[in-house]
Parts: structure tokens; C-alpha cells; sequence
């Protein structure tokens, strides 16, 4: 199996070659792993904390246990890496690493190479990253290593007859800090019982955001005191739904703002067009009286947390099609959260559908029913996002147990 394995490597190594001529996004991950062994010098020699998320996503996890190491362990260095460009592209300045680069592909000889020059004395996988090559030779060079925030599935190779070749991996792994009760069962089921639940740090992440600054003026002057829906991180599927809805039911007085996923002009201009109200763009903010719009595209990035303090009613794309986005962070500012009905591998989301926090919608006339009862019924409104606000204050706390952990390592 392991063979098989590392032939798929190498043959997925060169047609991503190929491929980047033909795509803008394969290009960004095959050239920005040109980058990683001249970045990685940095902090070569030194005590270095190796930290890998596959994406946005599973960084948000990781930045409360940065944010911890920075202040714990001032001494240490630290590197992030990422595998998808999607978090790498909107991540790699971030400030409290010393390094941000893509992880090799997962080759043997790119395993040894990384680990070899980086020389950690910890590393941090975040969810579910598994990549057996690295994992071996982590193992191999006897560097502690840990899982934050871990999920695992019943349908996973690790608990198939044929998964030995991963199960093997995971033996490189000291300690799993899993999200649930079923993970740390999975676990144990495959004789692995060094796994604590410890839930997952973006709650600890969340529930900092109460703290900060959230005021955007641009956003208060455009939502001029009334009812605003905020719509995050969406997909073609979730403004297909979005722009009959602001077309065809709604009021003079109720407003939207719209942040895309994908910051792409020509879909940006498109979603702008495809809308029958007063429409204006972040990037011509200065050109509109916000006030008078009705409708506010966010063609920009890194805003949209404190977007989200604004609003009544929050819509969270993804899961329609792609993949749930953050519910999290929406949740903790006690407002509904409707999503689209692809959300079972999200705990958050299945945990908030059934505690009646979240909606969960799958076509227009869902979508329209329960935007007319959340928009007409304030009581419904304020008592379903008091849920999602319970539920976080319920839930943070893992970093404080994954860090007490790591005394004894670092």
C-alpha cells in the first residue's frame, strides 16, 4: 500500500505541473512550493514549533494555541504551513509566525528534506491532516507530535480492513485532542488510546472576538439602523438563492450585505448586476451614499468577523455545494444562522441545527420561509440567536487543555 502511495505522489506531482499551465489556483500551489525550502532557512538552527492546516479553516483552529506559544514561549519559533492556497494566499503575512509557506507534497523525499531543515521540537497537526510520509519521518526523528482539534469517521481508510498503511502513520502521533466522544472511540478501536476530547479551539477563537473592536463606520452609515441580513462567504449556489429572494421579497427597509467566498471581478460584477435594488461595492464605497443602498457587495477580504457584529440574521454559504463555512463566528454574537443542508461533517453545525440555533434551508422556498419568519418575528428572531450565544460560552476552553499538555513537551 505504502508503494501504491508514493507512485500516486510522484504521478500527482507532475500533473499538477501540467495542470498549473492551464489553471490560475493549481499555479498558486505548485509555484508557491518553489518558495518553501528558501523560506524555511529562517529558522533554521532555532527551537522551532511546526504548526500544519490544511486551509483557512483549520487555521482559525490553530491560531488560539499561537497565540498562546507566543505568549508562553517567547524564545521559540514558529512555523506555519498550509496545503491549500486558499488559506496560504489570505494567511501568509500573518504576524505571529516567523515562517508561512506551503508543505511539500507528501513525498519521502520531500518528508525528509522538510524535517531535516526545519528540525522541530514539536509539531502541531490541526484536524485532520494525515500525511503519511511526514508522519514516518516524524516518527523516525522522535519529534513529539500532537492532533488539535481532531474529527475522525467511521468511513476514514484508518478503519478499513485495507488502512494499515495509515494506521501505521498515526503512530507518530503522542496525543489526539478530538472534538467528540465518537473520535476517541474510532481511536480506540483501532488500539490507539492516547486521545482526549477536548473540543475544538475555534470556540476559544470565537469567543475572543466579543472583546475586540467590531465597528466599521462604512457598514453602520449603509445599514442606517435597520433590519440587515449578512450573508458570508458564499457561493454561486447560495446567491442563486440570495438574489431571488432580494429581487422579488423583500422590503424597502430591510438591507443585505453580501461577502462572496471568491473575490473574482468578473463574478463580482455579475452578482452586482444580477440585483434589482441599489447595489454598491466596497471598492466604491467612497462614490455612493451608503445610507440609500440597499444592497452591499464585499469585493475584499478580512473584514467579514465584524461584519457579522451588525447583523440581525447572518446566512453562511457552502453548504449548498462546496463545503460549510464558519458558523462559529456569526454564532457568537447571538444571531440566527441559516446554512444549506450539506452540514453532517460539520460537529458545530450539527450540534446548532438541533439545538435550533441554525436553520438548516435546501431550496428557495425554504429559503424564503424561514427569512419571512426571522424578519417579521423578533421573539423567534432573539431567542434562536441567545442558542447559538449559549453554545459558545458552553463550549471554549480547549486551548487551556491541549497547552497544559504541552508543558511537559516544549
Amino acid at each position: 500500500m505504502g508503494f501504491i502511495y508514493n507512485i500516486f505522489v510522484f504521478v500527482a506531482t507532475v500533473l499538477l505541473s501540467i495542470f498549473a499551465l492551464f489553471s490560475k489556483k493549481l499555479k498558486l500551489f505548485v509555484d508557491g512550493r518553489k518558495e518553501i525550502f528558501s523560506k524555511i532557512t529562517a529558522v533554521k538552527g532555532e527551537n522551532t514549533i511546526w504548526i500544519h492546516a490544511a486551509s483557512l479553516g483549520e487555521f482559525e483552529q490553530a491560531i488560539p494555541i499561537i497565540e498562546t506559544l507566543n505568549k508562553e514561549y517567547k524564545d521559540y519559533k514558529i512555523i506555519v504551513t498550509f496545503f491549500s492556497p486558499s488559506g496560504y494566499e489570505i494567511r501568509k503575512n500573518y504576524n505571529l509566525a516567523d515562517v508561512v509557506c506551503y508543505m511539500p507534497l507528501d513525498s519521502k523525499a520531500n518528508a525528509r528534506k522538510f524535517i531535516r531543515e526545519v528540525n522541530p521540537i514539536l509539531a502541531i497537526f490541526i484536524k485532520y491532516e494525515f500525511w503519511p510520509n511526514f508522519l514516518n519521518e516524524l516518527k523516525k526523528k522522535k519529534v513529539p507530535t500532537i492532533l488539535v482539534s481532531g474529527i475522525l469517521r467511521e468511513n476514514q481508510i484508518f478503519f478499513k480492513f485495507y488502512g494499515g498503511f495509515m494506521r501505521k502513520s498515526l503512530q507518530a502521533f503522542h496525543h489526539f485532542f478530538v472534538q467528540n466522544q465518537i473520535s476517541k472511540e474510532l481511536l480506540k478501536s483501532i488500539n490507539f488510546e492516547n486521545a482526549t476530547i477536548s473540543g475544538d479551539t475555534r470556540f476559544d477563537r470565537v469567543s475572543k472576538i466579543l472583546e475586540q473592536d467590531n465597528a466599521l463606520n462604512f457598514i453602520d452609515e449603509f445599514k442606517n439602523n435597520q433590519y440587515t441580513i449578512v450573508a458570508g462567504s458564499t457561493w454561486q449556489e447560495d446567491e442563486e438563492l440570495l438574489v431571488n429572494y432580494i429581487n422579488n421579497n423583500t422590503s424597502e427597509n430591510e438591507k443585505f450585505i453580501i461577502a462572496p467566498h471568491t473575490i473574482n471581478q468578473e463574478a463580482i460584477l455579475a452578482l452586482q448586476k444580477s440585483i434589482r435594488k441599489k447595489t454598491v461595492l466596497f471598492s466604491a464605497k467612497a462614490d455612493e451614499n451608503l445610507a440609500e443602498c440597499q444592497v452591499f457587495i464585499i469585493d475584499t477580504i478580512g473584514i467579514l468577523t465584524k461584519i457579522y457584529a451588525t447583523a440581525d440574521v447572518a446566512y453562511v454559504g457552502g453548504g449548498l455545494k462546496t463545503g460549510l463555512h464558519n458558523i462559529l463566528e456569526p454564532a457568537t454574537f447571538g444571531i440566527p444562522v441559516v446554512i444549506g443542508n450539506r452540514y453532517t461533517k460539520f460537529k458545530e453545525a450539527v450540534d446548532l441545527v438541533k439545538l435550533k440555533g441554525c436553520i438548516s434551508i435546501s431550496n428557495q422556498k425554504e429559503f424564503l420561509c424561514i427569512f419571512d419568519k426571522l424578519k417579521t418575528d423578533e421573539n423567534y428572531r432573539k431567542s434562536t440567536g441567545k442558542i447559538n450565544q449559549k453554545y459558545i460560552q458552553e463550549n471554549f476552553g480547549a486551548t487551556k487543555i491541549i497547552m497544559n499538555y504541552l508543558k511537559d513537551k516544549i
